[in-house]
């Protein structure tokens, strides 16, 4: 699925979202991350011992959530994204996503700095999306 301009904005612009994955036994597990967006996909970077690591091996289902509160209601707005996700472990797909989570996050380098076989990208092409205050 092709997700609408405004929605790929707001999260492309976003330096956080939330993923949500579960285990094989359905128990979620809720946690933010730096992202980026490539090619109509969502990626971030995890530890490959990581819960949601684990969680994503034994059930490839996510969902990533991007929003902006204010007190104005008004002017809420945020998506949901439900995808299926791929686990990067190494090589030129590793490597692309590295570069443009460094690009986006400079800190990342020294202060989280990805290797090939111990960390692992996310790759979530999305399936289904929901969102609000784009005037929907």
């Amino acid at each position: 699925m092709r997700l609408r301009k405004a929605v790929t904005t707001l999260l492309t612009r976003a330096r956080v979202c939330r993923v949500a994955t579960a285990d094989q036994r359905g128990l979620p597990h809720v946690v933010s991350v730096c992202h980026v967006v490539a090619d109509g996909k969502l990626y971030f970077a995890t530890g490959s011992d990581t819960r949601k690591a684990r969680n994503l091996q034994a059930n490839p289902q996510a969902a990533v959530l991007v929003d902006v509160y204010s007190e104005d209601w008004s002017l809420l707005r945020g998506v949901m994204v439900q995808g299926t996700v791929r686990l990067i472990d190494r090589g030129p797909g590793f490597r692309k996503i590295q570069k443009l989570l460094y690009q986006k996050y400079p800190q990342y380098p020294e202060a989280a700095a990805l290797e090939e076989s111990e960390d692992t990208i996310v790759e979530l092409t999305p399936t289904r999306a929901s969102s609000w205050g784009f005037g929907d």
